[in-house]
């Protein structure tokens, strides 16, 4: 879908924890979460997101700065005035409490009746692919069970935004995978507005629409999963968002860039002729024959399955390389070259 309307807004919105001297957590923060789409905010620990998901949600209030959901400011009201529920990392599920139970909790509090709230708790079940485990307690279900009964319990509400701390840390990799495959379908099928923090990258690249990297309380760069991984605004950005490393190189008048001994065309934007720093990443390396670009020395070989990844001793230092054909076998001591592809190469900042 395109969006039309914001679902989520902060304008410039500002945290800090103590008194008028205590760092800032979140330093005038200007965010907008398209409505029926999924925001993830990827950053590494003390960087500001969970801060900034407990203050969508109201648990929290802003020093400075304005909420807005579905167009309406929120800042001072309460958690149960927003419309918006929150899935935990830990499910949160009463243990005591039937599924069924779980989830009609929220509706039951607020007076639905008992039929109609039984009826809703059903369907949300069914959303979610549970029908049928109504009667079971939580500790008789899985880890990624319990997972979509805390996904049905905050549907049931019907909410105008769904917010996620790190829902799939507490999975196996496996369910973890399978689990955000099916968040992301639920979330366009029913087209909810998704704020979603996490530190796994790969699962923000996978449910995102908007991807917003955060660092020390800023924003370093916000944009589609595609746009961060490939044409990343900072080293940080690069780092951070996939594996790379930066070297030095000189731009050039012609569109090209020489990164020691070699030259590659530029990847859009080039900066002014002059030197620059380029975040490369190991997909980006093609290994080549002795002689062929720069010379290098393997020093290890991994076999990872689906691809090999390769230390290499090279005038740049040594490299990670990550190679797609397994067939080859890449022993320690043999001279290779290594030539830059077009992807995976990004000049990210002047250099000096």
């Amino acid at each position: 879908m395109t969006p039309t309307a914001p679902g989520i807004e902060l304008r410039q919105v500002t945290q800090r924890y103590g008194g008028p001297g205590a760092p800032l957590v979140l330093k005038a923060i200007d965010v907008v979460i398209p409505k029926g789409t999924i925001t993830t905010f990827l950053g590494p620990s003390g960087c500001g997101k969970t801060t900034l998901l407990r203050l969508i949600a109201g648990l929290d209030a802003p020093v400075s700065g304005r909420i807005l959901i579905d167009g309406q400011d929120v800042t001072d009201r309460g958690p149960a005035e927003r419309n918006v529920c929150m899935v935990f990392q830990n499910y949160a599920l009463f243990p005591h409490l039937s599924v069924i139970g779980n989830v009609g909790y929220g509706l039951s509090v607020s007076g639905v009746p008992r039929d109609e709230t039984r009826q809703r708790a059903q369907a949300a079940l069914a959303s979610v692919g549970l029908a049928g485990l109504d009667q079971r307690l939580p500790g008789e279900l899985s880890g990624g069970q319990q997972q979509r009964v805390a996904l049905a319990r905050a549907l049931v509400l019907e909410p105008s935004a769904m917010l996620f701390d790190e829902p799939l840390s507490n999975l196996d990799a496996r369910l973890r995978r399978s689990m955000r495959q099916e968040i992301r379908q639920l979330q366009q099928r029913l087209g909810l507005t998704v704020a979603y923090v996490t530190h796994d990258q790969g699962e923000a690249l996978a449910v995102s629409d908007q991807v917003i990297v955060m660092q020390a309380g800023t924003i370093a760069q916000a944009g589609s999963p595609r746009d961060l991984y490939e044409r990343p605004a900072s080293l940080f950005v690069a780092g951070f968002l996939g594996e790379a490393l930066s070297f030095d190189a000189v731009a050039r008048a012609d569109g090209t860039v020489r990164i020691g001994t070699l030259t590659l065309r530029a990847a859009p934007p080039l900066l002014a002729a002059g030197p620059v720093k380029v975040a490369v990443r190991p997909q980006a390396w093609q290994i080549a024959a002795p002689g062929e670009g720069l010379a290098g020395r393997v020093i290890d070989c991994a076999y990872l399955g689906s691809h090999l990844e390769l230390s290499v001793d090279t005038a740049l230092g040594v490299l990670l390389v990550i190679a797609g054909d397994v067939s080859q076998d890449w022993r320690p001591g043999q001279d290779i070259g290594l030539t830059l592809g077009e992807r995976g190469v990004s000049i990210v900042a002047a250099s000096g």
